[in-house]
């Protein structure tokens, strides 16, 4: 609606009140609407809380709000609507007031963007949506609060990315009782602790985890990692050791594990430390940047058993020339490897070369039959080498 006229404006007002407002109930399978114009401009006085309440009045299934100030526009009513199978609210910034009464009796998917919560309003929401499978805090943040508390036997999947900026108040506990759950997302800095109930559904969890205060990172990030051990599939992001592997328990179940993050001193002693407890992992995906600094050749550590028996393939994303070393070291103690992926697309046409050359001379010696994919970029260009050396 940008550069529309006030008379253009006024009329689509006009359509949508009498549309929504007119005495003939049909209804109404979604209500969309963003902030491509100001709703609060009073020149125009937008009934936006009126739209949203005819929406409901209609028995429709989908609302997805995209305002500002969406906090001061919803209505009650929006909380005990029973119609509503999937409610998307983008507050931009503002604060989500919950009611005391609320009942979503038929929600299935909740997702809350940039919004500001306060109290105990998480779980007085969430514990009235009694068939919620699908749950996503994006980018909110929280203030007022001892503890973030959700406790759904329905749920499946459930994103938690929490807005962490300077003078946000993070120093809460994150508690889940969601014995069902198939898919955990977390994005956020540590939380002052983590209550997690088994989760024996478990097949995809994405964590990516960073110290952002005085908490005591370590523990409160173990007890995170512990909570998810029955996952088959692992995506980590780490920018340091924030906890030890030797408090981690054995993941019998995981068979896929995707490793990123920055650098930090140790790094190859930790990842390696971490596939002991990983005894039944098939593929291994790293994506961080290396330096002439690890040292795999220095490692004195017995050889982990996902390697020896399991693990069949491994992927390494943005390899530098400082990494050989590292495909060294599982060329030389993955036993069963059957196919190794590998991306130069952030080398020199020259070191593509010379990284190259290197490889084969590993391939070679190591006397093992698979195959190696290179990519020498994202999309251009794709060389597939089958590679087998089976020296008598």
């Amino acid at each position: 609606m940008r550069g529309l006229t006030d008379r253009n404006v006024d009329s689509f007002k006009n359509f949508v009140d009498r549309l929504l407002k007119f005495p003939d109930q049909v209804s109404l399978d979604c209500f969309r609407l963003n902030d491509i114009v100001s709703w609060n401009d009073k020149d125009h006085n937008f009934d936006v809380s009126g739209w949203i309440c005819a929406a409901l009045c209609r028995g429709v299934k989908e609302i997805d709000l995209d305002l500002k100030n969406l906090g001061d526009t919803l209505p009650a009513l929006l909380f005990t609507c029973h119609s509503l199978v999937t409610l998307k609210l983008d507050a931009v910034g503002s604060e989500i007031k919950v009611p005391s009464d609320v009942c979503l009796g038929n929600l299935k998917t909740l997702q809350l963007r940039n919004s500001v919560l306060f109290g105990d309003s998480i779980h007085r929401l969430i514990s009235n949506c009694h068939v919620l499978e699908d749950l996503a805090f994006i980018e909110c943040g929280f203030d007022n609060i001892s503890e973030v508390n959700i406790q759904s036997p329905s749920l499946k999947r459930l994103v938690l990315e929490f807005d962490v900026t300077e003078g946000r108040y993070f120093n809460f506990v994150v508690v889940i009782n969601a014995p069902n759950l198939v898919y955990f997302q977390y994005h956020a800095a540590v939380a002052k602790s983590y209550i997690l109930s088994t989760m024996k559904s478990l097949e995809k969890a994405d964590i990516s985890i960073y110290q952002f205060d005085s908490i005591d990172c370590e523990t409160s990030a173990t007890h995170l990692i512990q909570g998810i051990c029955n996952v088959w599939s692992l995506s980590l992001t780490i920018d340091e050791v924030i906890f030890r592997t030797s408090r981690l328990p054995i993941f019998h179940n995981l068979i896929e594990f995707k490793y990123l993050g920055v650098g930090f001193n140790g790094r190859e002693t930790w990842l390696v430390e971490f596939l002991h407890c990983v005894p039944n992992l098939k593929t291994l995906t790293l994506n961080f940047p290396d330096d002439a600094g690890t040292r795999w050749k220095a490692l004195r550590m017995k050889v982990p058993s996902c390697l020896s028996f399991h693990l069949k393939e491994i992927e390494i994303s943005y390899f530098d020339t400082h990494m050989i070393e590292m495909v060294s070291y599982f060329l030389d103690n993955a036993m069963v490897l059957e196919k190794l992926i590998i991306s130069m697309a952030a080398l020199t046409w020259r070191q593509k070369c010379e990284a190259q050359n290197k490889l084969l001379q590993l391939l070679k010696r190591s006397k093992k039959s698979l195959i190696v994919i290179l990519y020498y970029c994202f999309i251009l260009w794709l060389e597939l080498i089958s590679v087998w050396f089976g020296f008598v």
